[in-house]
C-alpha cells in the first residue's frame, strides 16, 4: 500500500492531538465522571519532581561558595520573597503565601516546558505501549502538556480563589468580611431601603469579582498554552507534507519546518516562564487583596 494511503490529513492529524486520553468517552458538555488521565498524570509527575528539584536544593545548601543550581535556586528564591514582600504586607502570612508561590512558579514551569518536547515523541512511545497490548493505536491518544487542559489551569485558579476566601475569613473574620461583601464597593446607606439595595449591588459586584478574576486567571494561561501548541502542531505538518509526499521539490517545506520550530521554540521558552511568572503574581495579587479592608 502506498505511503499516501496512510497519510492521516492535516486535520485528522491535529484533532488526534488535541484529543485527551480519558477514562471514558465524553458524552455531556459538561460531565464530572470523565477526567483526562494524560493531562493528571503528567501534573502529579511533574508536581512531584518540580518538590524533588527544590529539595535537592535545599538539602545541598552550603554556606560556602553556591554551585550553579543552588545558585539558580537562590535566585528564584529571592525573586519571589521580593514580589511576596511587595504584594503581602502579612509577615505571618507570607510564610505561607510565598513558598505557596513559589511552588505554583516551578510546578507551571514545568508543565508548560512540556511543549518543548517533540510533538509526536510521547504519543508515539503511548502508541507503541498502546498498540503492543492489543489495542487499535488509532485511539491512543495522549496530550503532554497539562495547561493546555482547561481544566487543569481552571482547577487551579479554583484553587488559588479557594486560598484567597480563606485569607479574607482569616484576616477578617467572618463577620468583618460578610460586612464587607455588602458594603464594598459603593458604600452603605442608614436609609433602610437605600441600604438593602446597595448591599444587593455591593454582593453582586464582589461575587462578579470573584468569578471573574477565577476565570481570566485559568482562561490566559489555558489560552497562551494552547495556543503554543496549535503553532508547534501547523510547524509539525510542514515537515508531514515533505515526508509523506517524498518530493524533492517540497525540501522547502522541510527547511522551513526546522528553522519555523527551532525559532518558535525558542521564543516559545519566555512564554513558558512568562506564562507561569504571570499566574503566580496573579495569584499573589488576590491573595494580598484578601489582606486589605475596603
Amino acid at each position: 500500500m502506498s505511503a499516501e494511503a496512510h497519510a492521516p490529513s492535516a486535520s485528522e492529524y491535529i484533532v488526534h492531538h488535541l484529543t485527551h486520553w480519558r477514562n471514558k468517552p465524553q458524552t455531556d458538555i459538561v460531565d464530572f465522571s470523565v477526567f483526562n488521565i494524560d493531562s493528571l498524570f503528567f501534573s502529579v509527575l511533574l508536581g512531584v519532581l518540580g518538590c524533588f528539584f527544590l529539595w535537592k536544593a535545599a538539602s545541598k545548601a552550603t554556606s560556602g561558595v553556591p554551585g550553579r543550581f543552588q545558585a539558580a535556586v537562590e535566585i528564584l528564591i529571592e525573586m519571589v520573597d521580593r514580589e511576596a514582600k511587595g504584594i503581602v504586607h502579612n509577615a505571618t502570612s507570607r510564610k505561607m503565601v510565598a513558598p505557596l508561590a513559589l511552588t505554583i512558579f516551578v510546578w507551571i514551569f514545568l508543565l508548560n516546558a512540556m511543549d518543548l518536547l517533540p510533538l509526536d515523541l510521547l504519543p508515539q512511545i503511548w502508541s507503541l505501549i498502546y498498540g503492543a497490548a492489543g489495542h487499535d493505536v488509532s485511539h491512543a491518544y495522549m496530550r503532554s502538556v497539562p495547561t493546555a487542559d482547561l481544566s487543569v489551569t481552571m482547577g487551579m485558579s479554583v484553587s488559588v480563589l479557594l486560598v484567597c476566601l480563606v485569607y479574607n475569613v482569616k484576616i477578617k473574620g467572618i463577620g468583618g468580611w460578610a460586612h464587607e461583601l455588602v458594603t464594598a464597593p459603593f458604600g452603605t446607606s442608614k436609609n433602610p431601603v437605600f441600604f438593602v439595595i446597595l448591599a444587593v449591588v455591593n454582593l453582586a459586584m464582589q461575587l462578579i469579582e470573584f468569578v471573574a478574576k477565577t476565570v481570566s486567571h485559568g482562561m490566559r494561561l489555558f489560552g497562551n498554552m494552547y495556543a503554543g501548541e496549535l503553532v508547534f502542531m501547523l510547524i509539525a505538518l510542514l515537515g508531514g507534507a515533505w515526508a509523506f509526499s517524498f518530493q524533492p521539490s517540497g525540501l522547502a517545506l522541510l527547511a522551513l519546518h526546522v528553522v519555523a520550530g527551532w525559532a518558535w521554540a525558542v521564543f516559545h521558552i519566555l512564554i513558558i516562564t512568562l506564562q507561569a511568572f504571570v499566574f503566580m503574581m496573579l495569584t499573589l495579587v488576590y491573595i494580598g487583596q484578601s489582606h486589605d479592608a475596603h
